[in-house]
């Protein structure tokens, strides 16, 4: 299994995880559901009139963690890639994914819904007596 591989396992095996972005030297943590591999990277989804959105393009550096409970729990740190390049099957499963949450969005094509890439990832798969980096 690659690193991306796990990191997809982890995040898709919990009903919820957390990314946590930083403007001004102010944390902010939200719960994400959704996520996705396309040409070997790492895609998550949002809207352009959420809150984590706009943190991302002021900066673009985040950190996610989920814990799987009995295999520990991952950390991913990155940089957002804000160029929305997803395949139409990435598109509809996100939108798929977050209208199923209760979000309205015209379609899948929505301009209002957009996909971010993981850039420069570095992960790790922690438990209580050490961190294991995964090859990403």
């Amino acid at each position: 299994m690659t690193g991306t591989e796990t990191v997809l396992q982890y995040l898709s095996a919990v009903p919820a995880w957390y990314l946590a972005t930083s403007v001004d030297d102010q944390p902010h943590v939200r719960p994400f559901s959704f996520a996705a591999e396309q040409d070997g990277k790492i895609w998550f989804c949002t809207a352009t009139t959420k809150d984590v959105w706009e943190e991302l393009t002021i900066n673009r550096r985040f950190e996610a963690t989920s814990w799987w409970p009995g295999h520990g729990w991952l950390i991913l740190r990155g940089e957002a890639g804000l160029e929305d390049r997803v395949g139409d099957d990435i598109r509809r499963a996100g939108y798929d994914h977050m209208t199923g949450l209760g979000e309205r969005y015209e379609g899948p094509d929505d301009p209002t819904l957009v996909f971010f890439s993981v850039e420069n990832p570095q992960a790790w798969i922690c438990n209580h007596d050490e961190w294991k980096p995964l090859a990403l």
